[in-house]
């Protein structure tokens, strides 16, 4: 049997991430190959990221970066805020930010992405059975600009790329790229802050428009108003809810008296050259994940217990 060196085992520890005693053991199990020892690893961390698979992830981390006229937008769940603050948690993050740049915008896609020779599906299980918690590569998202730029923001930052919200907002303009930088955070701090559902009227969905009509009008009938108010009624609810959810046509949040649609106006004017407002993303973390509720005192007993 070929000699288990000391150096060998270090290399494994580097490649795997895995303990020394297990990384020992790898290479015991398998002859002291290396490569066989890594797969031997890798199935036993996919045993060990199994059994966690049912907790919940609600916690975590979103993470945005942009490249000039390029940004990606994603979002890795942990079970824990704890998790959230570890420095290698933080840092497959932006590995995943850096990756989802150049890819194509769906979280398959990224996970079947090789990097250092594994896919990312392989690093994040790696990572879960290191740090020992459920984790979710939940979603990801790509914008691009033809001419302009793509500015992003992070709200509640943990680190310089990733915290509790992300922003994207992708500019159409030949102006100023400095000039469109500055625009775009303050319109990206006000997503973050506005959280809109649709970027203008025109995008939003019938299904949505008509609920509210649906609502609007019963309350309107209840009113016992003649029809020709009740028209007037229903004309004014629905300019208000566009006012609600409509990028565009919400009030900016550092000038309330103008409306996104205003500001943009207004930096054409300035600029001598359109400044279109193309689309945007906004990643909040855990928006839409069950998170799993349990009794206090029940969890305390649960901990002690083992």
């Amino acid at each position: 049997m070929a000699e288990i060196t000391a150096a060998l085992v270090k290399e494994l520890r580097e490649k795997t991430g895995a303990g020394m005693m297990e990384c020992k053991k790898a290479l015991t199990e398998n002859q002291a190959n290396l490569e066989e020892a890594i797969d031997w690893l890798r199935k036993k961390g996919l045993s060990v990221a199994a059994k966690k698979a049912g907790r919940v992830a609600s916690q975590g981390l979103v993470g945005a970066k942009t490249n000039g006229k390029t940004g990606a937008v994603v979002e890795l769940n942990s079970e824990t805020d704890f998790v959230a603050r570890n420095e290698e948690f933080q840092k497959f993050v932006d590995l995943l930010v850096d990756t989802a740049l150049t890819g194509k915008g769906c979280v398959d896609c990224l996970k079947a992405t090789e990097v250092d020779g594994t896919t990312i599906e392989h690093h994040l299980t790696n990572l879960i059975a290191r740090i020992g918690e459920n984790m979710n590569l939940r979603r990801v998202a790509l914008l691009s600009v033809e001419n302009g730029l793509v500015v992003d923001y992070i709200h509640n930052s943990m680190t310089a790329n990733a915290g509790k919200i992300a922003v994207l907002v992708g500019l159409e303009s030949k102006a100023d790229e400095a000039y469109l930088q500055e625009l775009g955070k303050k319109i990206a701090m006000h997503i973050a802050a506005a959280s809109p559902l649709f970027l203008n009227i025109e995008s939003v969905d019938e299904e949505s428009l008509n609920r509210e009509k649906s609502i609007y009008e019963e309350q309107a009938r209840n009113s016992g108003k003649p029809e020709n108010i009740i028209e007037k009624m229903m004309q004014g609810r629905i300019r208000k809810y566009y006012e609600e959810v409509c990028l565009m046509e919400q009030s900016f949040i550092m000038d309330p008296d103008k409306k996104i649609k205003d500001i943009l106006a207004e930096a054409s004017k300035e600029t001598g050259t359109e400044v279109k407002l193309a689309s945007y993303v906004r990643f909040g973390l855990g928006e839409g994940v069950e998170k799993k509720t349990e009794d206090f005192a029940e969890e305390v007993s649960k901990q002690l217990s083992k």
